[in-house]
């Protein structure tokens, strides 16, 4: 299998981060920073917290850098610790939602998979803060950071069909955020 330049480029800095390579460390930082703020940013209520959460997140790759065996998984990674750190951070909430979501009825999603654009960022990320938690998790980790669905399940640490639920809920939601928004000037 021929991989990329840029999967090399990011295999070879974490091997230098699990050498203990500080340049290194930072430079992943400098690469990874501003897209995990952006996720985190949609887990929890303030900026402030995100910058604690995303501190935190980056305590937890130092300390466990040496344990990441496959360097391509390396984005799954950093989104599965950035999870956990905000989840660990809104616990009590977060699993509440998360339960809500979990016993949702698939059969009536199906007619919600039609393709759909927003021309206006700005619309849809004042929509997403508007939505629940769960529902701009999955929104961001599959429109933003474009995982597949098996890379979201592995990062929510959920099923499958638990993250298709859940995309399918979370897509209208978004849309009746939206339209509410379209219909009162």
């Amino acid at each position: 299998m021929a991989r990329d330049k840029q999967t090399i480029l990011l295999e070879l800095l974490v091997l230098r981060c699990k050498r203990g390579e500080k340049q290194a460390f930072d430079e992943l930082i400098r690469q990874w920073e501003g897209r995990l703020l952006y996720y985190i940013r949609r887990l929890v209520a303030t900026e402030e917290d995100a910058w604690d959460v995303l501190q935190q997140t980056w305590i937890a790759v130092l300390k466990g850098i040496k344990a990441l065996d496959e360097p391509q998984r390396l984005p799954t990674w950093l989104y599965q610790i950035a999870r956990r750190t905000a989840a660990s951070h809104w616990r009590g909430h977060y699993r509440e939602q998360a339960r809500m979501e979990e016993n949702a009825d698939l059969a009536e999603l199906a007619e919600a998979e039609e393709e759909w654009q927003f021309e206006d960022a700005e619309q849809v990320h004042h929509a997403l803060g508007r939505i629940s938690l769960a529902h701009r998790e999955v929104l961001t980790l599959n429109f933003l950071e474009d995982l597949s669905l098996e890379q979201m399940a592995e990062v929510l640490a959920v099923p499958l069909g638990t993250v298709k639920s859940r995309l399918c809920y979370a897509k209208r939601a978004l849309r009746a955020v939206l339209e509410r928004k379209e219909g009162n000037p």
